[in-house]
């Protein structure tokens, strides 16, 4: 009678025929490019972007966004050399289409976001509005340049309103509730502009959105320069297994390893790391049937 097989071998074997197919990371998301710290799902990314930054789909393309406790906001550009993105909030006013302002725009103080290069214009206050002292003077004539458009109708107010119901609120500073409370300041709307082009004076041809800078601890600095720049350079994206939120490389071939992804990621000093990961991260791409096939070749063989 041969002998019973090893325990390792049966528990290797117990893996490759119960883990089930899970959520696999990818670097795009719709037209936009998803890197490190950002990531489409969780276990992708940054473990602390990933309560606030999500790819969703509306059943035809999909889109990155920011939630926050005021609502979910579309990111329409990411720059990851300055670390910086842009918003466009559903509830801005632009010189094409102005509304009232339904909900505040707000961001969550424990995120990792602060405004940056964003001027904000209030709309349809009451006045005296210029009189406080959250207005600058200095930039008045961005409220009678945006009050030549048309859309202003659409705030209940005539065409060609008088400027004093019209705020340039700089510096931008969130109530304590991290939000742009328009009913305190007894305002109707705000347009928010991150460029006036060159042409300051023409609201048709400022760029529209709210920027923001993003930020990670030193820690996590370290991560990018040793191991996340190491892991995207050989194709890999970077995420995280738990628990411990440790760093891990996700793969294309299917198998997640905490180095990179040359040479398949397969050698002696991997394999450990990557059996690891891929049995305790479930919110990790799992290992192709190739995958296992290859890892358990090579322990079987050094098993007998």
């Amino acid at each position: 009678m041969a002998p019973p097989p090893p325990p390792m071998l049966l528990f290797l074997l117990f893996i490759s025929s119960t883990v089930a197919a899970t959520i696999t990371c990818r670097d795009t998301c719709g037209s936009t490019q998803v890197k490190y710290p950002f990531g489409t799902g969780p276990g992708c990314g940054s473990p602390h972007f990933t309560p606030y930054i999500s790819c969703t789909s509306n059943g035809t393309s999909d889109q990155l966004t920011l939630k926050t406790h005021t609502a979910s906001y579309p990111i329409t550009s990411i720059s990851y050399p300055t670390s910086t993105l842009s918003l466009t909030p559903p509830t801005m006013s632009t010189c094409i289409s102005m509304h009232t302002s339904q909900s505040n725009f707000g961001l969550d103080w424990a995120a990792p976001f602060q405004i940056t290069s964003t001027t904000f214009i209030l709309l349809s206050c009451q006045p005296p509005i210029k009189a406080t002292p959250i207005c600058d003077p200095s930039l008045d004539y961005l409220c009678a340049s945006i009050y030549t458009c048309p859309s202003v109708v659409s705030l209940g107010m005539p065409l060609f309103p008088s400027a004093n119901t019209c705020c340039v609120y700089s510096p931008a500073n969130l109530d304590g509730k991290g939000e742009l409370d328009l009913k305190a300041m007894k305002c109707g709307g705000y347009a928010s502009v991150v460029s006036l082009g060159d042409t300051p004076t023409d609201p048709t041809h400022w760029v529209y959105g709210v920027n923001l800078k993003f930020s990670y601890g030193a820690l996590e600095s370290n991560y990018v320069t040793s191991k996340c720049n190491t892991c995207e350079y050989s194709g890999g994206i970077c995420g995280y297994a738990t628990p411990g939120d440790a760093f891990v490389c996700v793969c294309k071939g299917g198998y997640n390893t905490s180095l990179d992804c040359s040479n398949n990621g397969f050698n002696q000093n991997q394999l450990q790391d990557y059996l690891w990961d891929s049995y305790s991260s479930p919110t990790m791409s799992t290992p192709s049937g190739y995958g296992w096939s290859f890892i358990l070749a090579g322990i079987v063989s050094s098993l007998f």
